[in-house]
């Protein structure tokens, strides 16, 4: 069936891509998130400029999970057709939705939060860039956000269990129309959505007010973090869509007990791609559009190469000294 081999080959290549752009996107935030060392005078303004890279850094980690677990596996039972079964209905049913759903949301949420605090560190409003909390503030909110979210979804291992026809499906009837309604439609889409095209317009829109008023170099790094931002918030609008479009699709099914078609399943087995594609292909449009990602990708491996050499060339003058 050609559903099935698209999800293996587009399945395979997207989890090879993710893999490696996370690491990357792990390893240049981690750099960003650092506070940077400068006059008193400055201080508070650096600890607060490296908020986004924190959110960003939390960001990629989630994505790095999704990929190494929900994602495999879901090439694994659209792809492979491999079936689930009481033995491994924990691991592969309740424990792979409490994961995808966690982190998934954990990664959503805090490019939303990014977002929300350029648009705040943006703002000609003094009032609102006080707002913007501290470096220390802020690896709090993702700890409580990690938290929370976690406490949450602890019902998805609850309620989650094997149909007769093999399907991983929600047994509590009311606990259904949560998930569908709130947690897949809302959540995960609308809720996004809306904040994500709102406050990334605004922010690029107050940045390119402050362009014009002020040639400074950090006004030109925070254009090139908003537009990051507004960048993967357009990805997360696309591919978040056609999976509303399916959760809808599901609720009619659901009532008219029809079998769903071949059509709609390649429907699916796209719908599937696309969700993932935001945890897939955020490093490559950092890389794309942002200079300063570029630059500091550049530096990155300049420093490996160089630190490899040195370390190569003591090896060897060690042994020549023997």
């Amino acid at each position: 069936m050609i559903a099935h081999k698209i999800m293996i080959i587009s399945g395979i290549f997207m989890c090879i891509l993710g893999l490696i752009g996370n690491i990357l996107n792990i390893c240049i935030f981690t750099i960003w998130s650092r506070s940077k060392k400068s006059s008193h005078r400055h201080t508070h303004s650096n600890n607060r400029s490296v908020n986004s890279p924190l959110y960003l850094f939390a960001s990629s980690i989630a994505n790095l999970i999704i990929i190494l677990y929900p994602l495999l596996t879901r090439i694994m039972f659209d792809g492979y057709q491999y079936k689930i079964t009481q033995t491994n209905v924990f691991i592969l049913c309740k424990l792979r939705y409490y994961f995808l759903h966690t982190f998934y949301l954990i990664s959503l949420t805090c490019i939303c939060m990014a977002t929300f605090d350029r648009y705040l560190i943006s703002s000609r409003d003094v009032h609102l860039r006080e707002l913007s909390p501290t470096r220390h503030r802020t690896i709090i909110i993702i700890l409580i956000i990690c938290t929370l979210i976690g406490l949450h979804n602890i019902p998805l291992i609850i309620f989650f269990n094997l149909s007769n026809n093999g399907q991983c499906i929600i047994y509590s009837i009311t606990y259904s129309y949560y998930y569908l309604y709130v947690f897949r439609i809302l959540l995960q889409g609308i809720i996004p959505i809306i904040f994500l095209s709102l406050f990334g317009i605004l922010t690029f829109r107050q940045l390119k007010i402050l362009a014009q008023h002020s040639a400074c170099n950090h006004i030109n790094s925070d254009r090139q973090l908003a537009r990051m931002l507004l960048l993967i918030s357009i990805t997360i609008i696309i591919s978040t869509i056609p999976n509303c479009i399916e959760q809808i699709y599901d609720i009619i099914m659901n009532h008219t007990n029809s079998k769903p078609s071949s059509k709609f399943f390649l429907y699916h087995v796209i719908s599937s791609i696309l969700f993932y594609t935001n945890p897939v292909t955020s490093f490559y449009i950092f890389y794309i559009s942002t200079p300063n990602f570029r630059t500091q990708l550049r530096n990155l491996i300049t420093y490996k190469k160089h630190h490899d050499y040195l370390i190569n060339h003591q090896i060897h003058s060690t042994n020549y000294n023997k």
